[in-house]
């Protein structure tokens, strides 16, 4: 690959697993991600999710980074408008201040939940709109140069903590250009307005202390194996376990089987599920990297995060060996 690599953790709780499962696994990822050359390793903010595990994102930052040596890790993201933006310079700046350079921050507006979960985070409607004025409240702490008189994050770090903006719409390009800050795209699950969001990103963006010239990043679903057939059986899979997640949230829902799974799939509503997922590179590793470089030239992007939706670990980590030996 030419384009670099990184790689998104969901940090999922399989069937019949803990949570702690996922920690262990989350550790054998990013250690494969370590071995194989990736830039870094991601993890989102979800709450009130039963098969995530990464609600508490920046303790699992640090449980990683304490098992691993050199790949960065980061949020993809933290959601902002959930928590006071001193807070989580405080919990950045901890991270930094133990692992160094190699601690990310992304930051998105969403909620990472339901409506209910997100009134119980303490926030509302109204939160998302001081976004743009909490990232530079946020970016004041991490620098050192407080927007609140007296107000200091400590710990701090020597140098501060590289800031992403995260987004699936213009909104989180046009903040990013704005800030001069790097750019991420969730194109791996909400992959409409990606080639729009780029341009407009690219376009407008100004430089900054932080960032020179712009730098976009787009999420790709990938799973890769030895043979064809043994990866599409590994998507049909893993998307059947997805759908059904989808399906079969709340108490009493009933389990669904495969074969009613796919007549779902097959149904316009099933279809738009699954048009979430337009951009997915499933095969072999040539036909993957064939793929990967496709979409980071049609989409201008400067490195793709990859998420690697196998349900069993040794095929998640199979598949990131195999994406990245070119």
């Amino acid at each position: 690959m030419t384009t670099p690599l990184s790689l998104l953790d969901l940090a999922p709780i399989a069937q019949g697993q803990s949570a702690r499962d996922s920690f262990q696994a989350s550790v054998e990822l990013a250690r494969s991600a370590e071995r194989s050359g990736y830039q870094r390793v991601w993890y989102a903010e979800h709450h009130n999710m039963a098969t995530i595990a990464s609600s508490a994102t920046s303790v699992v930052i640090g449980y990683v980074a304490a098992h691993t040596e050199s790949i960065r890790l980061g949020a993809g993201g933290i959601m902002l408008p959930n928590h006071s933006p001193l807070v989580i310079a405080e919990q950045f700046g901890t991270l930094a201040s133990m692992f160094g350079d190699r601690i990310d921050l992304g930051l998105g507006r969403a909620p990472g939940s339901d409506q209910n979960t997100m009134l119980a985070l303490r926030r509302d409607n109204s939160s998302a709109e001081s976004f743009p004025q909490d990232v530079q409240e946020l970016q004041g702490y991490l620098t050192g140069h407080s927007r609140i008189p007296g107000v200091q994050a400590v710990p701090r770090a020597e140098a501060p903590v590289p800031l992403y903006i995260l987004g699936s719409s213009l909104f989180g390009a046009q903040l990013a250009a704005l800030l001069g800050l790097p750019y991420a795209f969730a194109s791996h699950f909400a992959p409409d307005a990606l080639h729009q969001a780029i341009t407009v990103y690219r376009e407008t963006f100004k430089p900054s202390q932080q960032l020179a010239e712009p730098y976009a990043i787009a999420g790709v679903n990938v799973i890769a194996a030895e043979d064809h057939d043994a990866a599409v059986a590994q998507m049909q899979s893993a998307y059947r376990s997805r759908t059904r997640s989808f399906l079969t949230r709340g108490p009493g829902a009933r389990n669904l089987t495969d074969a009613e799974l796919d007549t779902f799939l097959a149904s316009p509503s099933g279809r738009q599920l699954a048009s979430m997922t337009r951009y997915t590179a499933v095969g072999t590793p040539d036909e993957v990297h064939d793929y990967l470089e496709s979409f980071a030239k049609e989409a201008g992007v400067d490195e793709i995060i990859t998420a690697h939706h196998a349900e069993r670990l040794q095929d998640r980590i199979r598949s990131i060996e195999l994406t990245a030996q070119k």
